[in-house]
Formats: C-alpha cells, sequence, structure tokens
C-alpha cells in the first residue's frame, strides 16, 4: 500500500516511519521551497488548531506553530524571542487582545 504525503514533515518522522517497517520516499528541499512548505505548514496546523476539540489537541497544535513559526524566524536570522520583542512593542503601542474588543465599523463624523 503507498499513501501520498506531499507535505513538510518533523526530523524524526522519516526514522519513525522505518520503525514501524515501512519505507519513506523523502527529499531535501530548496531554501525558497523550505520557506513555502513551512508557510503552508502554518497554515495547516492553524486549521488543525482551529479544529482541535480539547484542551490538550489545541495545545498540542499550537505548540507545532510555535516551532513553525520559531523555524521561519531563524531563516529571517532572527530568534523566536527576536519575535517576542516585537509582539511586545505591538502590544505596548496597540494593546494586545485581552479585552475581546470587536470592531464593528468605523463612522467619518467630519464627512456629516
Amino acid at each position: 500500500m503507498e499513501k501520498i504525503y506531499n507535505k513538510l514533515v518533523r526530523d524524526n518522522i522519516p526514522e519513525i516511519i522505518r520503525q514501524d517497517n515501512c519505507n519513506p520516499i523523502t527529499r531535501t528541499l530548496s531554501d525558497t521551497d523550505y520557506k513555502k512548505a513551512l508557510e503552508k505548514k502554518l497554515l495547516e496546523e492553524y486549521q488543525e488548531v482551529i479544529e482541535a476539540t480539547t484542551s490538550k489537541e489545541r495545545i498540542e497544535e499550537l505548540a507545532d506553530m510555535l516551532e513553525i513559526i520559531q523555524t521561519l524566524a531563524k531563516l529571517e536570522n532572527k530568534t523566536l524571542v527576536d519575535v517576542e520583542e516585537v509582539a511586545n512593542q505591538k502590544r505596548l503601542k496597540r494593546g494586545g487582545f485581552e479585552k475581546k474588543v470587536f470592531l464593528e465599523k468605523v463612522t467619518d463624523d467630519n464627512q456629516l
């Protein structure tokens, strides 16, 4: 039996597949394809966060997203700490999301 995946997987997955007496067919991506695959993987993990039905599942998927974000930052020669610093600066300037503010619309009183 053959199952097609065509997706980026964690580094140890091929060895885990071999331990299950199966043969993984892999290739090493170019830098450009690697970045695209990471971005696609981030969307995949996002969807899995949305579909998670338990707290444990949601945390697992968020951890996967964090791993991908960390790797994408590394491609930009940055660390997760760098990303957190930018997030903190944005939070100080524009706030976070704790207040549950939902913007419905904006009216321009100068146009009246």
